[in-house]
C-alpha cells in the first residue's frame, strides 16, 4: 500500500513558507478547519485544490503528494 504523504507535505511546505493554516485557507477560499483536516489526513482535497496548493508552493502535484522528491 502506498503511503499518502500529502498531509505531512502540506504541513511541511506551509511551515517552510511561514504560512498559517488560516492564511492558506484564505488563499484557497476554504475554511481553516478544511486545511486542518487535510493536514491530519482525515480528508483529501479535490484535484482543483491540489493544483492551487501546488501553485502556492511553486511545486508540482507529484512533489506535493510525495511521488517525486523536492
Amino acid at each position: 500500500m502506498i503511503k499518502n504523504k500529502f498531509p505531512e507535505n502540506l504541513k511541511s511546505f506551509r511551515k517552510e513558507k511561514k504560512l498559517s493554516q488560516h492564511e492558506i485557507s484564505k488563499m484557497l477560499g476554504v475554511t481553516q478547519q478544511c486545511v486542518s483536516e487535510w493536514e491530519l489526513g482525515n480528508t483529501d482535497p479535490t484535484l482543483t485544490y491540489l493544483w492551487l496548493i501546488a501553485d502556492i508552493f511553486e511545486i508540482s502535484i507529484d512533489v506535493l503528494c510525495g511521488r517525486k522528491e523536492y
